[in-house]
């Protein structure tokens, strides 16, 4: 799998979930996960197959997040799954239709670990403080969320707590794909926030280059 760059984590948008998915779309955002903590598999499921549709035809990819048998049913792209969800193994022995799953690690050991796991790319953080999860995982920083990024042989995202204001760090550490949460979930023009990173991001790639 190729670096993909921007990487939109959809929690709670504050324009809802299809028009937050529209905006990525219309962006060319190449990866979009679907993340609804602690809602029915129903509700998960309902929402995954509104958005299936929205990304179809496009260079955008749709991940669900956790739930490997949602992605499955609703015909998305892949699954991101955590420490202590599905192995990544066993996700592509059950559902080998679903193309590309994601992996959380938030230690260098767990990076590590990653490699032998084979998943098509691992999530590094939080990289920053969040307030996106319950119960946090400790904040890593840019320089171990850097070394953890150069150590596996498949792309890396950043994630956690991201925004304009930091990004120039996360991507100065060696990181070339970069997840944001709140910094586009909280806009409401969600498709002029994330041109904004894009464009950032972008300009500071070059001048590290």
């Amino acid at each position: 799998m190729e670096d993909f760059g921007f990487y939109l984590v959809m929690t709670n948008p504050r324009v809802g979930y299809e028009r937050c998915c529209e905006a990525a779309v219309a962006a060319g955002v190449r990866m979009v996960q679907l993340r609804m903590k602690d809602v029915p598999r129903a509700t998960l499921l309902d929402m995954a197959k509104r958005l299936v549709p929205i990304v179809r035809g496009s260079t955008t990819r749709l991940i669900i997040d956790d739930d490997a048998s949602v992605a499955a049913e609703a015909g998305a792209d892949g699954v991101h799954v955590g420490q202590d969800d599905m192995p990544v193994a066993e996700v592509r022995r059950l559902y080998p239709e679903i193309g590309i799953v994601g992996l959380s690690t938030h230690s260098p050991a767990q990076a590590a670990a990653s490699v032998a796991a084979e998943p098509d790319y691992i999530g590094v953080g939080p990289v920053f403080a969040t307030p996106t999860k319950k119960i946090p995982d400790p904040v890593l920083g840019t320089e171990t969320a850097g070394r953890m990024v150069k150590s596996v042989p498949f792309p890396a995202v950043a994630i956690g707590g991201i925004d304009e204001g930091n990004l120039e760090p996360v991507l100065a550490a060696g990181a070339r794909n970069w997840a944001v949460v709140r910094a586009v979930c909280l806009a409401d023009d969600p498709l002029a926030a994330i041109r904004r990173i894009q464009r950032l991001g972008a300009d500071i790639i070059e001048r590290l280059a």
